[in-house]
C-alpha cells in the first residue's frame, strides 16, 4: 500500500466518516498539533535513551503511556462528532499523584524559571509549550463545536506533568535551574 493517496493535493482532508474539509479547518489543525506533541514526547524519549527511569520515576514508561493516550486523543477528534475517549478521565488524577511525587523531591519554586536546562529538560519544556498550544487549539475547537470535556482536562493537566518532568530531569542530571531576572 501507498503511502501518498493524491487525495489531499487540492487542500482538503478526510475525517474518518469521509467528510472532506479543508486541511486549516480548526478541528484538523487541533488532531494535527496532538500528533506533533506526540512527536515532540517521542523526541523526548530518544533524547532520554537508558535514563528513562529517573530516581524511583519511569518516565519513560509514562511518557510512551502518554504517547498512546495522544493517539486515542487524535484519532477522537478526527470524528466530527464527540466522541469520548476511554480512560481519560482518570488520566488527570494519575498525573496529578505523578506530579506531587516528584514535586516532594524538587526545590521549592519561588519564582519563575527560564526553559532549558539539561537537553532533555529543554526537549520536556518544548512538548510542554506543544501541549499548551494544542490545549488552546482544543478551547477554539470547542467554541465552534462539541468535543469530550476530558480531553481538556487532560491536556491541561498534561502540561502540568511535562512542566514538573522537565524540572525533575533537569534536577537529577544535576542542572541548576536558571531564574527569570526580571528587567
Amino acid at each position: 500500500m501507498a503511502i501518498y493517496t493524491r487525495t489531499g493535493d487540492k487542500g482538503k482532508t478526510s475525517l474518518f466518516d469521509g467528510t472532506r474539509v479543508s486541511k486549516s479547518n480548526i478541528r484538523v489543525e487541533t488532531y494535527g498539533t496532538v500528533d506533533e506533541l506526540n512527536s515532540a514526547i517521542g523526541t523526548v524519549l530518544a533524547v532520554l535513551g537508558n535514563r528513562q527511569k529517573v530516581l524511583s520515576i519511569d518516565i519513560g514508561k509514562e511518557l510512551e503511556r502518554i504517547q498512546h493516550d495522544l493517539l486515542e486523543i487524535g484519532s477522537a477528534l478526527a470524528h466530527p462528532y464527540p466522541l469520548p475517549v476511554t480512560g481519560l478521565d482518570k488520566r488527570p488524577g494519575e498525573f496529578e499523584k505523578l506530579i506531587d511525587h516528584m514535586t516532594a523531591k524538587l526545590p521549592e519554586l519561588k519564582q519563575f524559571i527560564l526553559p532549558g536546562g539539561s537537553v532533555a529538560g529543554a526537549a520536556i519544556h518544548v512538548s510542554r509549550t506543544i501541549s499548551r498550544r494544542t490545549e488552546r487549539m482544543l478551547i477554539a475547537l470547542m467554541e465552534k463545536e462539541e468535543v469530550d470535556q476530558n480531553i481538556v482536562k487532560y491536556l491541561n493537566r498534561l502540561s502540568d506533568l511535562l512542566f514538573t518532568m522537565a524540572r525533575f530531569v533537569n534536577h537529577t542530571d544535576g542542572v541548576k535551574e536558571t531564574i527569570w531576572k526580571k528587567r
